[in-house]
């Protein structure tokens, strides 16, 4: 099953809802290629929605890092909302989750950026 994003506004916040797997390739290429598009279209608040993430691999985390600081050398800021149990116990073993600023409420990750 491949990764699919829908893009959507909400008080100048970039939400991005992901679903699917973020995986080595398309899903890992999925992500990338999304977060890229936002940044280069002038977004500087970026919001993932991970609530339909059925599974990462290593691929998808080093991912998830690497959107994290492209959006942060851009002079943005890039949130996680809604981690299912699954991402949130993988963001835990490997130390990531005092990394990311991670939300469960979608109006309060969106007002946290201001």
């Amino acid at each position: 099953m491949s990764m699919k994003v829908a893009t959507r506004q909400v008080d100048g916040v970039t939400i991005l809802d992901l679903s699917g797997r973020i995986t080595l390739g398309e899903g890992s290429v999925t992500l990338r290629d999304t977060v890229h598009d936002a940044t280069a279209k002038g977004s500087k608040h970026i919001l993932l929605n991970l609530e339909n993430i059925s599974y990462i691999d290593s691929s998808g985390i080093g991912e998830l890092v690497s959107a994290f600081t492209s959006v942060k050398n851009s002079g943005g800021e890039l949130k996680l909302l809604n981690l299912t149990k699954k991402v949130h116990d993988l963001l835990q073993i490997t130390k990531l989750y005092t990394v990311f600023d991670i939300w469960d409420n979608e109006a309060s990750a969106v007002s946290a950026f201001k």
